[in-house]
């Protein structure tokens, strides 16, 4: 069974492509990853480079997946800051603006407290 692309695991195999450019095959074994070239010869990889990439590649996912959620919650009250409404209320401009900040505190649709729309 394939591990899915969004845990560490899985950003593995996208770690050794975007640090291997003559990388054209990977395969996952038993005892790790094993990379080949366009000649099917095998291609030496770091196991700690890789580990750090495949990090950096899912804390960028989680970051894209909060901002996606977070940018469809504030889209739903925009309407309350429009030009032809009535003025946002102030627990309306803060809800706003918690939205905005909670890249500052969160990192992961895991581990994020999302504020409580007024």
């Amino acid at each position: 069974m394939m591990k899915p692309l969004t845990t560490l695991a899985g950003m593995k195999n996208q770690a050794i492509y975007e640090l291997h450019s003559d990388v054209v095959r990977v395969v996952e074994k038993e005892t790790g990853f094993v990379a080949y070239d366009v000649n099917e010869k095998l291609v030496s990889i770091d196991a700690t480079a890789i580990n750090n990439k495949a990090t950096e590649l899912l804390n960028f996912y989680n970051l894209e997946q909060l901002r996606t959620e977070r940018n469809r919650l504030i889209a739903e009250t925009d309407h309350w800051v429009l030009s032809d409404t009535a003025e946002a209320t102030s627990a309306q401009t803060k809800y706003r603006q918690d939205l905005r900040d909670i890249t500052k505190v969160a990192t992961s649709l895991s581990d994020v407290s999302w504020p409580t729309k007024p």
